[in-house]
């Protein structure tokens, strides 16, 4: 199994890859399932069913009432376990938070790694941006907010499977029924991005998206270096095409790069250009190597945390270059009520800046967060993959003061679970249950979905498709990680060769780019030896 293998939590902590240990609860202690979804911006252009999982067609009056364990003693039977950190204090309960987010930029950056002959730094490497950067065929909800799906397969490794809770947002309006988009657009013009790919691209796409553009949509453009200015006010596109086109073709590289200053006079622009009635953002175009100026996430967030609360204003960070400042625009990102991808080509460019952006710019649900419940009569040990910058307090599920996550129409958020069953479980096996706020009139609303143990699939490798892209995807970002001494080893792991043919297999079947595109991003990292030989199972 080697020397990452996932192991059981103790009374002592253990690192933030540990998976839950679930003790037997005391009879008479009820088990209320709970959980929460997700909002976030700006990504995706463009099925549950049974008794199994739902498939979001659920009024949220059948849901579980929320709640915890009650009852017991001090010295009750331990219910199970995770830890952050070597210190932290175990949690006794069975139940797992997290805001959502559909980011991608992590995949993104370490496919431009691989490609570029060398492997992606372990701590760059999130598994829930890699799992969200493929298409789910979960079915889609007629209004706001989400359906649910939930699903899984046994693995060959002692009685683990691996659990898919699959949220999804309405499809996509089509570009004449979407609100207009109010978009101020922060643009690195610092040295480092006269590097080819970086504001060569920018200047590509931005021309064509303002083309992509509706009359009543607005742009704003402001760059940056060593100070930011305000190139272009927010402008009605309309008549004013040309004027706009002008002003990204004087775009050019010059100095140092003051990202906080930037970020700044971006939110104080998009203020000074709100619109009611639509959607106002700010999409931030850096490699993110800031070196002047403000540095800290944090504090640039919190100079313009009155734009973002009052106003409601969301940031799309876009990063780019072979050298990307990869924590800073995720920190940034999660902090600014949005989320990231990365663009390495002009293919890339072309359908963040024109496929997804202008179709994806309205909000179906703000502050959105998941829960997920695991019965403790079947469940022994359970994981999330990924999400570790995500983590919520299982208690502040509800607390809609709680930051969660903005997500719009046409996205899809997946979260993966190596779950362990007790020997000969039979029963219900997890609720999933997702809450968001309508972004609106900002009222509450959740759905919910279950799992019993009787609706796993006896195989991942027998699986439908998406689910089997959807291992891939975590396996081998557990792959990539594998150095980094703070995760265990996910059960039921492939050696990467192995996973690079199933992956063709499956790009084969699906007819999809994507799947091809991962294909062989895995026989790029095993012909680097990315793995080393204890690190698959």
């Amino acid at each position: 199994m080697g020397k990452n293998h996932i192991h059981t939590a103790s009374g002592g902590g253990t690192g933030p890859g540990t998976a839950r240990t679930a003790g037997r609860r005391r009879p008479g202690v009820p088990l209320l399932a709970l959980a929460a979804a997700g909002a976030v911006l700006l990504t995706g252009c463009g099925a549950g069913g049974g008794d199994n999982s739902s498939d979001g067609s659920k009024s949220r009056h059948n849901i579980p009432l929320p709640g915890r364990p009650t009852g017991g003693s001090a010295e009750r039977d331990q219910q199970g376990e995770q830890s952050d950190a070597p210190d932290a204090t175990p949690s006794a309960d069975y139940l797992s938070t997290f805001a959502l987010d559909v980011d991608t930029a992590s995949y993104g950056y370490a496919r431009r790694s691989l490609a570029s002959g060398r492997a992606p730094d372990p701590s760059t490497v999130r598994p829930e941006e890699f799992v969200n950067s493929f298409r789910q065929d979960y079915e889609r909800p007629e209004g706001d907010g989400f359906s649910v799906t939930v699903d899984g397969a046994r693995t060959d490794d002692a009685r683990w499977s691996l659990v898919r809770v699959g949220l999804a947002t309405r499809a996509a309006e089509t570009e004449s029924r979407r609100p207009p988009a109010a978009l101020t657009f922060v643009i690195d013009i610092s040295g480092s991005m006269s590097e080819p790919g970086r504001l060569d691209l920018a200047r590509a796409s931005l021309d064509v998206m303002t083309d992509r553009l509706r009359d009543d949509d607005s742009v704003a453009l402001v760059t940056f270096s060593d100070e930011a200015e305000t190139v272009l006010p927010m402008t009605r596109i309309g008549d004013h095409r040309d004027r706009v086109h002008k002003a990204i073709d004087r775009l050019e590289p010059t100095d140092s790069t003051n990202l906080g200053a930037g970020v700044r006079t971006g939110y104080a622009t998009a203020v000074d250009g709100l619109r009611e009635g639509a959607t106002n953002r700010v999409v931030l175009v850096s490699d993110a190597l800031a070196n002047t100026g403000d540095t800290d996430a944090d504090s640039i967030l919190e100079r313009i945390s009155s734009a973002r609360r009052e106003h409601g204003i969301t940031l799309f960070g876009v990063g780019v270059g072979s050298e990307y400042g990869d924590a800073l625009m995720e920190r940034l990102a999660d902090k600014g009520d949005g989320h990231t991808t990365y663009v390495s080509s002009r293919d890339d460019a072309y359908t963040v800046f024109c496929d997804q952006l202008p179709q994806n710019i309205d909000l179906t649900a703000r502050d959105a967060k998941a829960q997920v419940a695991f019965d403790p009569e079947t469940v022994e040990q359970f994981r999330l993959i990924g999400y570790d910058n995500r983590k919520v307090a299982d208690d502040d599920f509800r607390d809609d003061r709680v930051d969660g996550g903005e997500v719009g129409p046409g996205h899809t958020v997946t979260a993966l679970y190596a779950v362990r069953t007790r020997p000969g479980a039979s029963g219900r096996l997890a609720t999933a249950t997702v809450r968001w706020l309508d972004p609106d009139s900002r009222s509450p609303h959740e759905n919910s979905g279950r799992l019993l143990t009787g609706s796993l699939r006896d195989d991942v490798w027998a699986a439908p498709p998406t689910f089997q892209i959807t291992a891939v995807a975590a396996y081998f970002a557990d792959a990539l990680r594998s150095g980094d001494a703070r995760w265990s080893a996910l059960p039921g792991g492939r050696p990467l060769d192995e996973l690079a043919s199933r992956t063709r297999d499956l790009a084969r079947a699906t007819d999809d780019k994507d799947v091809e595109a991962l294909a062989t991003a895995i026989g790029q990292a095993d012909d680097l030896n990315v793995c080393d030989p204890d690190c698959v199972r």
